[in-house]
């Protein structure tokens, strides 16, 4: 199986949780938009086809006759085919609501610099911006990480992993937001992160992991910058 990632070229953005679990586990893979013409194949399957099932936009991905949208969707796929998520249905729909509440927590990060519209530049709201980061940094932030904190910390298998005794595809996602937050707000989690100790352990061990670690000194890992989800914008900071 060689897989085919479609997302917009040149930004991390929500396609790099799916590139994470891919480069975990060693698969096959072509990231589609990065090729001369890929945009323009993208883009054509945003559009209706004879299956009459399409995204409503990127990431999505080609398994074989599959096309799954939506990146929470694709992991769950993935992390059946690839073994990073339970065999059990109760683990992997575990796994399953915890990465939708990370897409929830990704939703608020992007909202952070764009609060009022989509449709308008940053540059344009860039006062109610600040009134939404500090919001997110005080407050929505530490929610969201104490209870993935907390997760760790009750994991019934007594293991440094968020699901069962494995690591699994919801272990990558909480290392990419760890490495967003840290670009995005970095005075926050300089000051706070101190009390997630079981979240920065997992980070650490995600980047040793053999195939993650070469990932993440190659070409194919995006930098961060200030056109995907996680910003950093100096009048944004705590």
């Amino acid at each position: 199986m060689i897989y085919e990632l479609y997302y917009w070229p040149g930004i991390q953005g929500r396609g790099e949780f799916v590139r994470l679990v891919l480069e975990e586990a060693g698969a096959d893979y072509v990231d589609v938009a990065r090729q001369d013409g890929g945009t323009a194949a993208m883009m054509r399957l945003l559009e209706p086809g004879a299956s009459g099932r399409f995204s409503f936009a990127p990431p999505f991905l080609k398994a074989g006759d599959l096309l799954i949208g939506q990146t929470a969707n694709i992991l769950l796929f993935l992390g059946t085919a690839l073994g990073l998520a339970p065999k059990a249905e109760a683990g992997r729909l575990w796994t399953h609501q915890l990465q939708l509440t990370v897409a929830d927590l990704v939703t608020e990060v992007h909202d952070t610099h764009h609060p009022l519209s989509v449709n308008l530049y940053y540059e344009e709201q860039k006062k109610a911006a600040k009134i939404r980061a500090a919001d997110f940094t005080a407050v929505r932030l530490p929610k969201y990480l104490d209870y993935f904190e907390q997760v760790l910390a009750h994991n019934p298998r007594g293991s440094r992993f968020m699901v069962g005794a494995r690591l699994s595809y919801a272990d990558l996602s909480m290392f990419q937001v760890v490495e967003g937050m840290r670009y995005a707000f970095p005075h926050a989690m300089a000051k706070r992160e101190s009390g997630w100790p079981l979240l920065v352990d997992l980070h650490d061990r995600v980047a040793q992991r053999p195939r993650i670690a070469a990932y993440l000194a190659s070409a194919r890992r995006l930098p961060f910058s200030e056109e995907g989800i996680f910003r950093h914008y100096p009048e944004l900071q705590p």
